[in-house]
């Protein structure tokens, strides 16, 4: 195992924090490089975007990476360069493509105890191990 993704999402920062922990300690146990991301999602190009002022997208973005390495550090606790990453989009989309692209072996995501509208609309976590190339660690929430 060489690079491990851990998707996270910022709006739940505690529960992010268990996940990238988690994360941490796979990438210390196989010496493998570490990647965070989070995504933003896409309303900039549907008729919502254009009930927001121009750039609003941008800032959007430029604060979640911020955040992404408020939560998640610049290394590692074995001193190891993280890898932060910010797109735009569809999440589970997002991340099967950024997992790709930097050819992570594992995929670590966390899951809240499903509840009917998951079981019948598909979480995110559901999507990413269904659809990745890459093994998939769900993380409990």
């Amino acid at each position: 195992m060489k690079r491990i993704l851990c998707a996270i999402d910022l709006s739940h920062e505690d529960e992010a924090r268990k996940i990238i922990a988690e994360a941490e300690k796979l990438a210390g146990l196989y010496d493998a490089a570490l990647s965070l991301m989070t995504v933003v999602p896409d309303y900039g190009s549907s008729w919502v975007g254009s009930f927001f002022k121009e750039g609003t997208l941008k800032d959007a973005t430029e604060a979640a990476m911020t955040a992404l390495y408020d939560v998640g550090g610049s290394t590692t606790t074995r001193g190891e360069p993280i890898q932060h990453i910010v797109k735009v989009g569809v999440t589970y989309e997002e991340i099967l493509a950024a997992a790709k692209t930097i050819m992570a072996d594992l995929i670590i995501v966390g899951a809240h105890k499903p509840d009917l509208a998951d079981r019948l609309m598909g979480p995110n976590a559901a999507r990413v191990a269904r659809h990745a190339d890459a093994s998939v660690l769900i993380v409990r929430l």
